[in-house]
């Protein structure tokens, strides 16, 4: 089952913002030299796609990876929701 926030991140008509990003020259130049190549209109919209693609991996390692898939059998077994919290941070400290 997918979680509606990751369904919400399909729409089209999500609210933007803009920010500022501090990157060395030659990321950009790579950047501007790779995206024709990859079909995007710009270095912009490649690096949305990368920022993107890397949120989207870790997201579903998180949300769906076998530490999300113990704590929900964990959950399914009775175990306290706050006692597999803190082992999961512990875990992952």
């Amino acid at each position: 089952m997918i979680p509606d926030k990751l369904k919400a991140r399909m729409s089209k008509n999500r609210e933007m913002t803009t920010i500022t990003l501090r990157m060395p020259l030659d990321v950009v130049d790579s950047l501007k030299t790779l995206a024709p190549l990859k079909g995007m209109s710009g270095y912009q919209a490649l690096l949305k796609a990368y920022v993107s693609e890397g949120l989207r991996r870790d997201e579903a390692a998180h949300l769906f990876g076998p530490a999300a898939r113990l704590a929900e059998a964990l959950r399914r077994r009775g175990v306290d929701a706050k006692l597999i919290e803190e082992a999961a941070q512990e875990a992952a400290a």
